[in-house]
């Protein structure tokens, strides 16, 4: 009979062999079909992408330090307020209502009040500004250092895919390790508190945090794979983009179909006390998942496939949701 941490190594080696296996089957389909439909699209491999990046390099300065620092600022917030701003009309409004029908916490933030997102705003402004440009400085000075490109040819599709699958791994370690240390009592109260604020979290909130706590666990941890990898500039900002929409949709309190679930992170501010990873593969190696695997969130957190929400298909009170069913089936 397998222990608890034999299950636990189990599934965390799992989960690990599933990302790495997926970065090396998609780099070789990539190899062998998505370029060579780009290939037809486009009318030869990367000319559209490579003609969008030098027009965004000279657009912002057309020097690596100018492209660095204000295409990594306007592009990445250009982005995130862009997705986030129809995350903001949905909770302000609660319109179209039928979407209202996916939100993770149905009692929370329906409507989401105003003077609380109002500071919300107003420091995650602060943080990717006052914060997020002396950190973009120091990260280019980095990344110039490592020997990252700057400009000029952009890589392969296939290599870029192998790189982000490297970034994904990476920020999993960092952030995982970071937020743990952030939940030590010691530090917490001082420092991540602010961002649990919100049991309930918005889109937004993915960046409201203390300034020290923007550093190590939202910015720090998605520039190692980068750095790593010695990094295309161009390959930098699709991973940036990708992490920034991640992390608003771990945050944005509605299960959408065809999106990630949102329900481990949403857990998180909810519990405090689990699922302290991005990806869940070091929470499952350090058991902080148990009580997270308990719940019946953990029942809904799955890729949502159809138009029912996850809590019509898992409802709280299961002999109701079998009454539902039936009844639906009778008509």
């Amino acid at each position: 009979m397998r222990t608890i941490a034999t299950e636990h190594w189990t599934d965390s080696l799992r989960r690990a062999a599933f990302v790495i296996g997926s970065s090396l089957v998609a780099f070789v389909a990539a190899r062998n079909t998505v370029t060579d439909l780009a290939q037809r699209f486009w009318g030869a491999s990367g000319d559209f992408w490579q003609s969008t990046f030098d027009t965004a390099y000279s657009f912002f300065g057309g020097t690596d330090a100018s492209a660095s620092l204000w295409g990594s600022i306007v592009i990445t917030m250009t982005v995130y307020w862009s997705f986030n701003l129809l995350l903001i009309l949905l909770d302000t409004f609660n319109w179209p209502e039928f979407l209202m029908r996916y939100k993770v916490q149905p009692d929370k933030n329906a409507p989401v009040d105003r003077r609380q997102l109002a500071k919300a705003i107003a420091l995650v402004l602060f943080n990717q500004t006052v914060v997020g440009i002396p950190f973009s400085l120091l990260a280019y000075q980095a990344f110039r250092l490592r020997g990252g490109v700057f400009h000029g040819e952009l890589p392969t599709l296939q290599w870029v895919i192998l790189e982000i699958g490297v970034c994904v791994l990476a920020e999993e370690v960092f952030f995982y390790y970071s937020h743990r240390l952030l939940h030590h009592p010691s530090i917490y109260k001082h420092i991540h508190k602010i961002h649990h604020e919100w049991t309930a979290p918005i889109g937004i909130i993915s960046l409201y945090a203390h300034p020290i706590e923007h550093v190590l666990s939202n910015l720090l941890p998605p520039c190692v794979g980068p750095l790593i990898m010695g990094s295309h500039l161009g390959t930098v900002w699709v991973w940036f983009c990708l992490a920034l929409i991640s992390t608003s949709i771990a945050h944005c309190g509605y299960h959408f179909p065809l999106l990630p679930s949102p329900e481990a992170h949403d857990f998180h501010h909810l519990k405090f006390v689990n699922n302290f990873g991005v990806l869940g593969v070091l929470d499952s190696l350090h058991g902080t998942d148990r009580l997270f695997r308990a719940s019946k969130a953990y029942q809904r957190h799955f890729l949502l496939l159809s138009l029912v929400p996850v809590r019509e298909l898992h409802p709280d009170d299961e002999k109701a949701g079998d009454k539902r069913r039936q009844a639906e089936a009778a008509k």
